[in-house]
């Protein structure tokens, strides 16, 4: 891809998902996404029997769509409701009709890991510090809405501590681990970013950790959010975010009056 030097902002997922696989290290970590077609749609049914459609330019989770293959049917979940089909035929006229003419993608759908059968991800923030070196300056959970696909706080979720709500599914030394590599996935990510768009000056990564402890990027975010480290009990990540950002001339609403904050006696 061509190197653009005063874009900031990139709103088209696909076009960064291309960027993301120009790094070779970053590959493993990204799960297959391609424009939404009706056969493209069958094909990576029919081959991981779960993906999510999302529109290609969009934010705060909404117009997701969760669609399942589960035995001779096929359903999709857009989000509180559950839309079961006989076929696939039957299906797809209705996503048609829901999504009308807006770019849709379709990308492999992570199972993550869960706590109360609730999905969890993280959102990993890395910025341009003084210096204009990226660092990155948070990593923070979110948990799901019970009745949701989706984690994003704007749609509900609730915020942990990213080794708080690894340590109920893996031991203390594995979840600094992938806290670790997380961190290391978000720096890898904003040097091909930095390398395409040099002006560019803080990302935010969505990434899930499946059954397995492998992480995938599901999500870049150019103008992130950083709502959801309002809600963390240590404020050391929110206070760092909002200091590099007005080092580069952004400041934030920091209005999260949706996304929850854990209760800190809460057991997971």
């Amino acid at each position: 891809m061509r190197m653009n030097r005063t874009m900031k902002y990139v709103s088209s997922k696909l076009v960064k998902t291309k960027v993301l696989l120009q790094n070779p290290a970053l590959i493993t970590n990204v799960p297959r996404t391609a424009g939404l077609t009706s056969d493209r749609l069958l094909n990576m049914l029919n081959r991981y029997k779960m993906v999510y459609i999302k529109p290609v330019c969009g934010s705060l989770g909404i117009g997701v769509i969760r669609v399942e293959q589960k035995g001779a049917q096929y359903r999709y979940r857009e989000e509180m409701n559950t839309y079961t089909f006989r076929t696939f035929q039957q299906m797809y006229l209705s996503i048609q009709r829901r999504i009308g003419s807006k770019p849709y993608l379709v990308q492999k759908g992570i199972v993550m890991l869960k706590h109360n059968n609730r999905p969890f991800d993280f959102r990993v923030m890395v910025q341009r510090n003084d210096k204009g070196i990226w660092e990155c300056t948070g990593v923070a959970a979110r948990l799901a809405h019970p009745k949701r696909a989706v984690t994003n706080g704007s749609q509900g979720g609730t915020i942990y501590a990213a080794e708080e709500i690894l340590s109920k599914v893996a031991d203390i030394t594995k979840a600094q681990n992938l806290v670790k590599k997380m961190k290391e996935i978000g720096l890898k990510t904003a040097n091909q970013f930095g390398t395409s768009y040099p002006a560019m000056n803080e990302l935010g990564l969505d990434i899930a950790v499946d059954r397995d402890l492998r992480l995938w990027i599901l999500e870049v975010n150019t103008r992130p959010d950083p709502c959801p480290f309002t809600k963390l009990s240590d404020s050391s990540m929110i206070e760092t975010i909002v200091k590099y950002a007005k080092e580069y001339g952004r400041v934030y609403e920091l209005k999260c009056n949706k996304a929850k904050k854990s209760a800190p006696t809460s057991k997971l």
